[in-house]
């Protein structure tokens, strides 16, 4: 029977992985008569082989089903996580994230009562060794008590004990004799022994003295006050601030604090480290200092290397790094020349940073992250071998990695990106975690519009990257919104601005890439009028006027109708504002 039972397990094990297999293909059912040829099975041995085979099956019928899942969930994450601020709301934290939270905010309120992020001063080395001899002083006296009363009880113990038990029986003083009973004369070892446990007891006495408590009772209170009047008061916390906002003080606080755990994954301790390491290094920078320098006093021309222009469509100020510039060697002499040049760059650099970064309010509802665009454009692709260009770039990555956790940017675009630029990009990203590399894309020459347009509104964008806004632009305003249309493949479009009243008409246009024939005309409403010629046509190529502006005073009502021509095979993104 046992032998049948061992027979009959793995079959039906086999049979339910059979019946598994084909499980989710539809078939008819058996017939009831196949079931109960099924021998019976016991209920002890078959059961667990099943639920293995069963558990076993499961997990790589679950395996294969799942395989792409992690693949659409990267990809669903490539796409929005860089480009999205994470909320800074603590109700919107999830039960760990909160509890992250908390036990940070434990960890700092204890640092900042232990003055961990500040060392004390160092005292100069004369008040050090003054203390010292001070503390020498009143140790010493008592100490010195102590010892020579420890010496003469000693002493004393030793010298009755020598006396007692060392003297010769002769020597003993007999006792006087009693006034009934005649003398007895004692044998000289009973008196050498009385004279000993004399000794002992004499011995035991004297220990007894030294091992009780030696200073009075009544002492105590008079030395009480001396001695709290010479304890220093208790220090106060710390108050320690970063970016004008102290660590401890209110959701403001919990905004920057939360950075920090999102840069360690919400690991408390390590976020708790890097919080201490960006509190030193900002001391070692000397930050208050360098916040009243002058932004002058960098080497002139580094202005149109690194700027701030406009926002992108959730309102992060835009900072644009147009490294190209950098083809003039006598620029990149001077700023990347020595280490003291460098330095001085990345001064600036930080500078200019810091200075934005302290016009955020860190409010939980506000806009505290900054939106990065590295223009790549005329960059010689053997500068970015060079020693001294790449320390220093290395260096500025380090710098914002290490010291501004999800504040230097929410998405950093490498625009012009030539087809050489992946091998310089290999040599960058070990210095760069998996989530700061996980907010960067890369757009080509052909690309780089379309991808600045993606985040950025057309009239934010500078016109050097396809967009409308100009520096001291008069007539219109970042805040001016503009329209974007497409002009079809071999086709006419027209854009129609009507005129209700006497007025001036502004507007301006451009056409990604140009390539276009472009006019520009007034239609009076009234039957019979004349149509008077704004804009001649003519074809404006990608190397003439990147944006286009012109304006009309009418008199009467009507429209005005803007004309592109395009002959080419590709569409165009057409942009235009009117006022």
């Amino acid at each position: 029977m046992a032998e049948e039972t061992k027979k009959t397990a793995p079959e039906a094990a086999c049979a339910a992985e059979e019946v598994a297999a084909v499980s989710d293909v539809p078939v008819a059912e058996k017939p009831a008569a196949v079931k109960k040829e099924v021998p019976p099975q016991p209920e002890s041995e078959p059961e667990p082989e099943k639920k293995v085979a069963d558990e076993g099956e499961k997990k790589e019928k679950e395996k294969d089903e799942s395989a792409p899942a992690p693949a659409a969930e990267d990809e669903k994450i490539a796409e929005s996580a860089p480009f999205k601020e994470e909320s800074n709301k603590v109700d919107d934290l999830v039960d760990p994230e909160k509890k992250a939270l908390d036990e940070l905010k434990l960890l700092i309120q204890d640092a900042l009562n232990k003055h961990e992020f500040t060392a004390p001063p160092p005292q100069p080395p004369a008040m050090a060794e003054e203390k010292k001899a001070e503390t020498e002083a009143e140790e010493k006296p008592e100490e010195k008590k102590e010892e020579e009363t420890k010496t003469e009880e000693k002493k004393e113990a030793e010298e009755i004990k020598i006396e007692s038990c060392e003297a010769p029986p002769a020597e003993t003083p007999a006792p006087p004799p009693a006034a009934e009973e005649p003398a007895v004369e004692k044998k000289p070892e009973e008196a050498k022994i009385e004279s000993c446990e004399a000794a002992e007891e004499i011995k035991e006495t004297i220990v007894h003295e030294v091992t009780a408590p030696t200073p009075p009772p009544c002492e105590e209170p008079a030395t009480a006050p001396a001695a709290e009047e010479e304890a220093p008061p208790p220090l106060a916390p710390e108050e320690i601030s970063i970016w004008g906002v102290p660590l401890l003080a209110d959701e403001r606080s919990d905004v920057i604090l939360l950075k920090f755990l999102r840069a360690r994954d919400f690991k408390v301790k390590e976020a708790f480290t890097m919080l201490k390491n960006v509190v030193a290094w900002r001391k070692e920078f000397k930050m208050e200092s360098l916040l009243e320098e002058e932004e002058s006093a960098v080497v002139e021309g580094l202005e149109k290397v690194v700027f701030l222009s406009g926002v992108d469509k959730e309102g992060h100020p835009v900072c644009y790094n147009a490294f190209g510039a950098f083809q003039d060697k006598d620029l990149y002499n001077k700023t990347f020349g020595d280490a003291e040049k460098r330095g001085k760059f990345l001064r600036w650099y930080i500078l200019l940073l810091e200075k934005n970064i302290r016009k955020f309010d860190f409010s939980p509802d506000s806009i505290c992250t900054i939106v990065q665009i590295t223009d790549l454009k005329n960059l010689p692709g053997l500068i970015l071998f060079k020693k001294d260009f790449r320390q220093a770039t290395n260096e500025a990555l380090q710098l914002l990695q290490d010291n501004y956790p999800e504040i230097g940017f929410v998405v950093k675009v490498f625009i012009n990106v030539p087809w050489w630029y992946v091998a310089y990009n290999r040599l960058i990203s070990p210095f760069l975690t998996q989530r700061t590399k996980s907010k960067f894309e890369f757009a080509g020459p052909t690309k780089t519009t379309e991808t600045l347009f993606k985040y950025i509104a057309p009239e934010q964008v500078p016109v050097q990257y396809g967009g409308l806004s100009k520096e001291g632009e008069a007539e219109f305003a970042t805040a001016d919104s503009a329209t974007e249309d497409t002009i079809k493949p071999a086709g006419k479009h027209t854009v129609e601005i009507p005129v209700t009243e006497a007025c001036t008409v502004v507007w301006e246009v451009r056409v990604v890439g140009w390539e276009v024939c472009y006019g520009a005309e007034f239609v009076p409403s009234v039957e019979g009028g004349y149509t008077w010629i704004v804009h001649k046509s003519r074809k404006i190529g990608p190397g003439d006027e990147q944006v286009v502006s012109g304006s009309f005073k009418i008199g009467e009502t009507g429209k005005v109708v803007l004309t592109f021509d395009n002959q080419t095979s590709k569409k165009k993104k057409l942009l235009f504002s009117t006022w």
